[in-house]
């Protein structure tokens, strides 16, 4: 299977701020990628090189065969881009803009009105159809841009973070519109902070980190390496944390992680429910009084703080404003 995708050593720099510092990845033909990270890894940054609107410092890239710097032109019409923010033309109707996005493609008029028309069915906007996007609603914005990435059945897809906004029924209808895409053949990369999303949508998750790929895999392998279930209990009492957490070190299989504000601890184990029985015994025996326990899997945010040390403090669009 050829790659539709391919980065190698990637550099982009804001002034003294290092937004990618040496990535590299490739995406198989046909499949879908997340990449995941905090706010500032350098996700939107490396979406915004891959779809030509920012030119690296260092590095190559190739999308659908393209050089993503000489061979800009050729590839635009080879892919399909949904960003952050709705790109839409508030003036236009929301049929008017898919229509104009059509003729940008070449579709011809007559293809770019059945395109519009099926397009604005499939994301429920029918009724909104002949009335101006600045009357939309946050949501329907989103949804009108992304109508607009899909306009063309570009082979190769860009979506960074698209369901934010979005209700779960239009979440949903999203992720079933993806799901078919790559069905059809389409490959994706997508930037995401919902877990469940990467789950539902991704062959591979890459976790990105201050410009550089930290973690690759399914997201059942990237959940596995910060523990395959965890233990969270909460007890009545502060001054039984230390006692809880010394009887609970024994089950532990990496760094617990405590939260004295509301009393809670999180423990990372392997065999969930013969563990959870064992610690509840364990607790009993040292007196602590628990208020509450139970098993759950890494969250995005165990991911994260497990594999990248921290939370981070901005995106990169706030890094590109500080420089400025």
């Amino acid at each position: 299977m050829s790659d539709a995708i391919t980065a190698e050593g990637l550099v982009k720099r804001y002034g003294e701020v290092t937004a990618l510092n040496g990535l590299s990845f490739s995406v198989p033909r046909g499949t879908v990628l997340a990449l995941l990270g905090p706010n500032g890894a350098g996700k939107t940054t490396t979406v915004r090189i891959l779809t030509t609107l920012l030119r690296p410092d260092g590095g190559r890239a190739t999308v659908a065969g393209c050089d993503v710097v000489a061979e800009a032109r050729r590839l635009r019409s080879y892919i399909g881009l949904s960003g952050q923010y709705a790109a839409v033309d508030e003036h236009l109707t929301g049929a008017e803009n898919l229509e104009m996005i059509g003729r940008l493609y070449h579709l011809g008029a007559r293809r770019s009105r059945a395109r519009a028309r099926e397009l604005l069915e499939r994301f429920d906007l029918t009724g909104a159809a002949d009335r101006p996007v600045r009357g939309y609603s946050g949501g329907m914005r989103r949804r009108i841009d992304l109508a607009g990435a899909l306009v063309a059945n570009p082979p190769v897809l860009f979506l960074d973070e698209p369901t934010t906004g979005l209700d779960p029924r239009a979440r949903a209808a999203l992720w079933d519109t993806i799901s078919e895409l790559v069905a059809g053949g389409s490959t994706l990369l997508l930037t995401t902070q919902y877990m469940e999303e990467a789950d539902r949508l991704a062959d591979q998750i890459m976790v990105v980190d201050h410009g550089r790929a930290i973690a690759r895999g399914t997201a059942d392998e990237l959940k596995d390496q910060v523990g395959g279930n965890r233990i969270e209990l909460s007890v009545t009492d502060a001054a039984e944390l230390e006692v809880a957490r010394d009887a609970l070190a024994w089950v532990a299989v990496g760094a617990m992680r405590t939260v004295p504000e509301s009393l809670q601890i999180t423990v990372p184990v392997t065999d969930g429910p013969e563990s959870l029985r064992h610690a509840l015994g364990r607790l009993a025996d040292a007196g602590v009084r628990v208020r509450d326990a139970g098993l759950r899997r890494p969250t995005l945010d165990d991911v994260y703080l497990t594999l990248t040390g921290h939370r981070a403090s901005g995106t990169d669009e706030q890094v590109r404003e500080a420089i400025r």
